[in-house]
């Protein structure tokens, strides 16, 4: 057990200040949970923290077709995402990413699933995302190019071995 906690605490998974008064953080055993980070000065347990990301493989619906993006000046193209704001709903969160990044508006979303990506230290959910017009497709900065693709030319042109390409082959293969 200590070889892993050293090991979580070395690539900075396990919080090691309190995120209300900052105070350094003991390991102590809580009942039906194992060992959790509390602290001292407030005495309160301090479970792990991480961010919550949104994204989205946003459908034409009249044509089926899958949009994909590319951005921040790297090559490849993504799924359309973004973090959850504190308090903000994960379907609110999908639909306000998408009218900030395209321009459009979305007409209904279903939910596919969730995949931990520790190089950000975020929880990422997944939904299918349609939208009727996509004539409103209007891109912001954030976006660098934008492609319309069908479904089996978005899974060649994805990034590969990405999250985005996971959750892409996941939802066309159901």
């Amino acid at each position: 057990m200590d070889d892993i906690l050293s090991q979580l605490e070395e690539n900075n998974m396990i919080q090691k200040h309190c995120f209300e008064c900052g105070a350094p953080l003991i390991e102590k055993p809580l009942e039906g949970e194992g060992i959790v980070p509390y602290c001292t000065q407030c005495q309160e347990y301090r479970f792990p923290m991480y961010n919550v990301a949104v994204s989205m493989i946003v459908i034409n619906e009249q044509t089926g077709e899958i949009l994909l993006i590319k951005q921040y000046g790297r090559p490849f193209f993504i799924l359309v995402a973004g973090y959850v704001n504190r308090g903000e709903a994960l379907e609110h969160a999908v639909g306000r990413e998408i009218k900030e990044e395209t321009g459009m508006t979305v007409s209904r979303i279903r939910f596919n699933r969730t995949s931990f990506f520790e190089p950000s230290n975020t929880l990422m959910c997944n939904f299918t995302a349609f939208v009727k017009d996509a004539s409103e497709l209007s891109p912001n900065r954030e976006i660098d190019a934008y492609q319309w693709f069908t479904p089996e030319a978005a899974q060649q042109n994805i990034r590969p071995n990405s999250l985005a390409e996971r959750f892409l082959n996941a939802y066309l293969e159901e």
